[in-house]
């Protein structure tokens, strides 16, 4: 049974620094992709950003590029997203999801290409 667990979540100020991470299990996922994904009250999922597990390789989304980093830790089965330069903006439930690599990263950005989900964990950034 595949499971992504998210876990790092948490109240921060404008400006600082969190580090999400997010726990695999039930399979393999080296030919998959791992995405970030948030979400906040009233507005639609919106993607964070990506990492093709087998090569490393990461996509982001615009309002995200500068300031998140996404990895993963083949030893811990674990992918990790670092939040620098907190917004006000970025305030929402992240979740992290997983999908075959079937197509170009850059296409990952739609959540139908993703089988699994985690079950969020919240990030809160205060002015």
């Amino acid at each position: 049974q595949v499971q992504l667990v998210e876990s790092g979540g948490g109240l921060g100020q404008a400006g600082a620094s969190l580090r999400l991470s997010c726990a695999a299990s039930g399979r393999s996922f080296i030919n998959y992709v791992m995405g970030w994904f948030r979400q906040a009250p009233g507005k639609e999922r919106e993607f964070v950003g990506a990492i093709k597990w087998s090569t490393g390789t990461t996509y982001y989304a615009d309002s995200v590029k500068g300031r998140f980093t996404i990895s993963r830790d083949n030893a811990k089965n674990a992918v990790h997203l670092q939040m620098n330069s907190l917004k006000p903006e970025d305030t929402a439930v992240y979740y992290c999801a997983a999908g075959p690599y079937y197509y170009s990263l850059t296409t990952y950005y739609t959540p139908n290409k993703y089988d699994y989900w985690g079950q969020g964990t919240q990030v809160t950034v205060s002015s």
